[in-house]
């Protein structure tokens, strides 16, 4: 019981080192939201022609090195987020905020008619243009269509 307890404290003194670093909050405006939107439509659009350049171009700087090459990112999609790749329907829900990153959330209807929100962490590059910079699926559960 005593290692466990100094196990506990040595993670609870090194724990804060080993989480991500919060983006600093940032003020979205009305004029974001629509770019935000745009953004993450247009993303989806290349997704449904398989425009591999298209898509990858709207990710940010560290998506991109992540995955290095387009086609790399594509066929990421393809296995592991298929809602996001060919989603039956869209809708826009509200923005919110996760870690720092403004945060789209959208209803997506996915090929089995499972309802699926993505949430999009947005983060404003260097140049001043909105970029994706994470993507995270969450079933809604009970609801299928």
């Amino acid at each position: 019981m005593r290692c466990v307890r100094c196990f506990l404290k040595f993670l609870l003194a090194f724990l804060p080192l080993t989480l991500p670093v919060k983006a600093q909050q940032m003020e979205v405006t009305d004029s974001d939201r629509l770019i935000i939107r745009s953004v993450i439509t247009s993303q989806l659009e290349a997704f449904q022609k398989d425009d591999a350049e298209g898509a990858f171009s709207f990710a940010s700087a560290e998506i991109q090195a992540q995955f290095g090459t387009p086609d790399n990112f594509l066929r990421m999609v393809k296995a592991a987020y298929q809602p996001v790749h060919r989603p039956r329907s869209v809708m826009f829900e509200n923005m919110t905020t996760i870690e720092g990153f403004p945060a789209q959330q959208v209803l997506l209807l996915d090929r089995d008619g499972n309802l699926i929100r993505a949430l999009y962490l947005m983060k404003k590059q260097s140049q001043g243009k909105w970029k994706i910079t994470g993507c995270y699926l969450v079933p809604v559960k009970g609801e299928t269509v």
